[in-house]
């Protein structure tokens, strides 16, 4: 028998538990995610006109992604119908190249192995690939204002003064890791869409290289006069020492080169040092020091003292640079900034494993971030870790104030609910008019063993391979020519059975 023809004689017209994944589930991103939720729906969401922290611990398969992408949907929603109010969204979900590009940075010994790198790995890195994000997401959006949804026209950097658009230059020289062609092209082209005139920081260059050029037409000229007068001097018998005179004192071109050079070659050490105290302590990033040392060239010198740049290992500047990011973003209609965390368990340096999940998630957890003023961050964490937190230390505690974070501390399902989550789908994939339950597919199974055994299952998940072993079970018991549109309890009881055994198996 095929499923097809069991679910259209229920009014179906698709297979509503066929995917798992919601990253790919395409019933969840064109039905539910906009009315399917979890209880704890508005704890986690809050108000996006202020930004809060929210932390969910939840196993897997229970929905930790679909939330951030109902979050994400739900966040463009609200931009597109308050303007004014937008919230700006960074989606914090692929570690990978951040892992890679810090790992390379450590020693040959202490690459070797995860935990090692891991254990290296602190609240700054964590800052730093946020605002890599941040940062390049901002400057697609300017470049690409015609071929993005969310586009900055020239309009809206027109409310960018001349020091918003150095903070921008600033921050995109440091933390702006696309790949699209040239950097330093993509840099210019930033600073062409900004307007941001940087003449001034070429006169030392230009001056030096006038200064060189004059002395050296200098000594050509003194060479040249001095040899003729010379031999003038010798044929009247006089003493030839002009032109010795010259080639004597030679020496002391390079050396008014080098004194007339000074502003420029001080400067160029200056921002040399800058380029590498960058690479070597903004280890999350892709950055050569040749290029960062070109493009912090190009900016003034004046308007480039006491710039705070990643070139320690402290929080200070990067709270400082996240400030100046919030500043950037508030002049371009942001009103306020959501971190969406997710996946975890996913980069191949922690590969799931939860002391390793720790070393990497914990530096995260502290309250001056979390409560930072304008930002808010959603952390969809495993459940695995909410058991390690409560075992941590008192100073642990007092650092993350997870009592003021909005913690989700077991991110569980009732029966009632996953009946519910299945009837949404049910009725997502439904023909017009129709309105099927759960309860419609079986034919001896009374509404209170259903949410019963969908109680044991605990997590979507596992909820919606259940159903699809259960419809392919059924159809595996009867034929095309002689149909059978109501599954039997016994079919459903030694699904859940075996399928429990399986569970439980694993998670043992």
């Amino acid at each position: 028998m095929n499923i097809q023809s069991l679910l259209e004689h229920h009014g179906i017209v698709r297979n509503p538990f066929a995917e798992e994944d919601a990253q790919t589930d395409q019933v969840f991103k064109e039905h539910c995610i906009a009315n399917a939720y979890h209880p704890v729906w508005d704890k986690v969401y809050g108000d996006p006109k202020e930004p809060s922290t929210a932390i969910v611990f939840g196993p897997k398969g229970s929905g930790k992604t679909a939330m951030r992408l109902q979050i994400r949907r739900h966040l463009q929603k609200f931009n597109q119908e308050h303007p004014a109010e937008r919230i700006y969204t960074i989606a914090y979900d692929d570690f990978n190249p951040f892992l890679d590009h810090f790992s390379e940075r450590l020693s040959r010994r202490t690459n070797r192995k995860p935990e090692r790198v891991l254990k290296e790995w602190k609240l700054w890195d964590h800052m730093d690939s946020i605002l890599c994000l941040g940062v390049t997401k901002l400057v697609d959006q300017i470049l690409k204002a015609d071929h993005v949804d969310d586009g900055i026209d020239r309009q809206a950097l027109s409310k960018l003064d001349r020091t918003a658009s150095r903070d921008l230059l600033l921050l995109a020289a440091c933390y702006d890791q696309s790949s699209d062609g040239s950097f330093i092209d993509r840099w210019n082209d930033l600073r062409r869409h900004l307007g941001y005139n940087n003449v001034v920081a070429k006169i030392s260059c230009w001056f030096a290289c006038a200064w060189s050029v004059i002395v050296a037409c200098g000594f050509v000229y003194l060479m040249f006069t001095g040899s003729g007068g010379g031999d003038a001097a010798a044929a009247e018998g006089g003493e030839a020492v002009a032109a010795k005179t010259v080639w004597d004192y030679l020496w002391l071109a390079p050396v008014l080169m080098l004194i007339g050079s000074a502003p420029y070659l001080v400067r160029l050490l200056k921002t040399w040092w800058a380029a590498f105290r960058i690479r070597r302590h903004m280890r999350v990033g892709k950055r050569e020091i040749g290029t960062t040392r070109k493009l912090l060239h190009w900016i003034p010198i004046k308007e480039l003292a006491s710039q705070p740049l990643p070139r320690y290992d402290r929080t200070d500047d990067r709270y400082e640079l996240l400030n100046k990011f919030q500043s950037v973003i508030d002049r371009l209609g942001y009103c306020g900034m959501i971190v969406l965390m997710d996946r975890v368990d996913e980069p191949h340096m922690t590969g799931g494993k939860t002391e390793l999940m720790r070393l990497f998630v914990w530096p995260l957890l502290d309250n001056k971030l979390l409560k930072h003023p304008g930002i808010g961050f959603k952390l969809m964490l495993p459940q695995d870790l909410h058991r390690d937190m409560e075992r941590e230390s008192r100073d642990f505690h007092e650092r993350a104030r997870l009592d003021k974070q909005n913690v989700i501390p077991s991110f569980q399902w009732t029966g009632e609910s996953l009946y519910d989550l299945a009837r949404a789908r049910m009725m997502a994939c439904a023909q017009p008019g129709q309105s099927p339950e759960p309860k419609d597919l079986f034919a001896d199974l009374d509404y209170a063993r259903i949410i019963s055994a969908f109680n044991s299952l605990r997590v979507p998940r596992h909820l919606f391979r259940f159903l699809y072993r259960v419809l392919v079970d059924h159809c595996n018991r009867y034929t095309d020519s002689n149909p059978e549109y109501k599954i039997r309890s016994e079919t459903f009881e030694t699904v859940l059975a075996v399928y429990s055994r399986e569970v439980d198996s694993n998670t043992l």
